[in-house]
């Protein structure tokens, strides 16, 4: 009866209306509104909502501009380099073509070429255009590589095929009953089904782990590590290279299990992050 008493009060506070008041400056009548407070701190939620999310897209528009003005700078740069090269390809054969009268008369009488403009070369304003192409070049590739490894090392995709059964965040221990907070989150699967890496790294950890039951941990580098627990058996041994979509282990339900699933963890610089994220590839 308490219990019923309380809930009706929590449900009276929640749809107590609360009066808003628009005052115009003219002599018109105030407008009055009535709202309930649900409504009102339901509003006040979906504009954070809305704020995170506007804010996500804007980093992400960001970031897609900022790798369009590099690539279209660097197709630019190889423009330039294209342009050079048919230069010197188009000096080559008008000398080629001169130097093949083999007698030196005839050279100096068709020599005129030279005068034309077609073979008019500033050598000195070429040899720096080609070392700064060069420059260029080693810079797109410095580039290019670093963006590769910052992408073979950011943890992408399921691990195994299977459906979340428990979210990151706070939840209900099954075996506890306590809350607690959940650092990763729990794939459901049949047992044995194939563990697969989620990015490049090394293996800094296989093997049996108390609570964890038969764990793989991969450190992948620019600060991200990813943890596999649970495991049925295990297919890599520590110090080992793995690549994306590589097969670590196969899913189990050892250590504290209430049955077969994976139990997936991902750390960025030293805490987790929710790998829900990087799942659906919105990281």
């Amino acid at each position: 009866m308490l219990d019923i008493l309380k809930i009706k009060n929590f449900l009276r506070k929640v749809f107590t209306p609360v009066t808003i008041m628009f005052v115009p400056h003219s002599k018109t009548e105030p407008l009055n509104f009535k709202v309930p407070f649900i409504g009102i701190f339901t509003i006040v939620i979906l504009c954070c909502f809305g704020i995170v999310y506007i804010s996500i897209i804007a980093v992400n528009t960001y970031e897609y501009y900022r790798m369009k003005n590099k690539l279209n700078y660097y197709s630019q740069q190889f423009t330039e380099l294209n342009s050079t090269i048919t230069s010197l390809k188009k000096a080559d054969d008008d000398f080629r073509q001169l130097f093949s009268l083999k007698n030196r008369d005839r050279i100096l009488e068709h020599a005129d070429v030279i005068d034309s403009g077609s073979i008019d070369l500033d050598m000195e304003s070429l040899k720096k255009q080609i070392s700064k192409t060069i420059e260029n070049i080693d810079e797109i590739k410095k580039y290019l590589r670093s963006e590769r490894d910052i992408y073979l090392s950011t943890p992408k995709g399921f691990p195994v095929n299977g459906n979340i059964s428990s979210p990151y965040g706070m939840r209900e221990h099954p075996n506890t009953g306590y809350r607690d907070f959940h650092s990763g989150i729990d794939i459901s699967t049949d047992s044995g089904t194939p563990v697969k890496a989620t990015a490049d790294g090394i293996v800094t950890f296989a093997g049996w782990n108390g609570g964890s039951g038969n764990l793989v941990a991969i450190e992948h580098g620019h600060g991200f590590s990813t943890f596999y627990a649970h495991n049925r058996s295990i297919n890599v041994r520590v110090g080992q290279k793995v690549k994306r979509g590589e097969v670590i282990s196969y899913s189990g339900s050892t250590g504290n299990s209430t049955g077969p699933h994976v139990h997936y963890e991902i750390w960025k610089n030293g805490r987790a992050v929710n790998p829900y994220e990087y799942i659906k590839g919105r990281s």
